[in-house]
């Protein structure tokens, strides 16, 4: 008695389903290229910036390639300088301009690391000015590519006031979340995950047209269920609806919430996944510690708390470099039999 009365069956988002995979569909890779090409053609003064972009080459994933002759005027070289880029790109945005500067790897940016956080992301708060400019940032493992192109880098950011950080998980997301990237007033990091460039279980059909922008900071519910939800984001999205659609078999129904945006968080559809469920899986290919899943967890249960009926379970990577040995990455990484592993361990609390 005197108690606030809690619904017992909160409602969760409606299920975001996209675009249909189809194998004569556009890649990851390809979308990425639209979206970009989408900015240059736009009304905004856009323009690319970064190592090897430009010329003959097209970055070093030629993704840019087929854009050069049609827009290779603002597809420009940079010097072997990220902080050459991200401190261009900076004054190329307060100049009015739109720059979208590339990180060959996201692992080099934190040799521009200060231009980010203590320039690009405190201008707003310093003297309210405009800062839009988008940092592309390639990242992740599943490739075999060692500790120096492999690495999560999105918890450096993520703490940081003044950056907004989007991670797209499919072609539709890629093109779109550019889009909004493009517009936005404030400088994005936009996490691609090159596991997923040319991954042909995922192509979906695009269009021409450029796609309407989806708002930053909108998670989107891939799957809906009652027993368990799984949080993720990036390349684990797709382990997360694998590991989902094998405990289907055993009539367990389970939501995944794809986070898409990072900073800002959509904490509203975590905690409404999160109460309606009672029992959350987080999961992603970042370290465990100090990764975002801890900050998820912390929410949760500050939040959620009276509508859990299980601890929440996060599920990362070791705390150690990522190995190059293609085992070693294995074991490192967490697999979708361990995904399933720690699925069932909860489902059983």
């Amino acid at each position: 008695e005197g108690r606030l009365a809690i619904d017992l069956d909160p409602p969760q988002p409606p299920v975001e389903k996209g675009i249909p995979y189809s194998s004569g569909g556009t890649t990851f890779l390809g979308a990425i290229r639209m979206g970009i090409g989408d900015g240059l053609a736009s009304e905004f003064p856009v323009f690319v910036y970064g190592e090897d972009v430009g010329g003959r080459y097209g970055n070093a994933f030629l993704l840019l390639r087929p854009l050069l002759e049609r827009s290779g005027d603002r597809i420009v070289n940079s010097p072997l300088s990220e902080a050459g880029v991200l401190g261009v790109c900076v004054g190329a945005a307060l100049a009015g301009l739109r720059p979208i500067g590339e990180m060959q790897f996201n692992d080099f940016v934190a040799t521009g690391f200060n231009q980010l956080v203590n320039n690009a992301a405190k201008i707003r708060y310093r003297w309210g000015g405009s800062v839009p400019m988008v940092v592309r940032m390639p990242w992740g493992g599943l490739r075999h590519a060692g500790p120096y192109h492999s690495q999560n880098t999105e918890p450096w950011f993520y703490r940081t006031p003044g950056l907004k950080i989007v991670v797209p998980s499919t072609p539709q997301d890629a093109r779109a979340l550019m889009a909004a990237a493009v517009a936005d007033p404030d400088p994005v990091l936009y996490y691609e995950h090159i596991a997923l460039y040319r991954d042909p279980a995922i192509k979906q059909a695009l269009d021409e047209a450029p796609l309407a922008p989806i708002p930053i900071g909108r998670a989107a519910l891939r799957r809906a269920g009652d027993d368990l939800a799984i949080v993720s984001y990036g390349a684990y999205v797709h382990i997360a609806m694998r590991v989902a659609e094998r405990l289907a078999v055993d009539d367990v129904t389970a939501s995944v919430l794809d986070l898409r945006t990072l900073s800002p968080l959509d904490k509203a559809a975590v905690l409404s996944v999160a109460r309606h469920c009672g029992k959350v899986l987080i999961v992603h290919e970042d370290s465990r510690t100090g990764g975002v899943g801890e900050s998820l967890a912390a929410i949760i249960q500050e939040e959620a708390f009276e509508s859990l009926v299980a601890p929440v379970r996060i599920l990362g990577a070791l705390d150690t470099p990522v190995p190059y040995s293609p085992p070693l990455e294995e074991y490192f990484l967490p697999s979708e039999e361990s995904v399933e592993r720690a699925a069932r361990l909860l489902l059983a609390y």
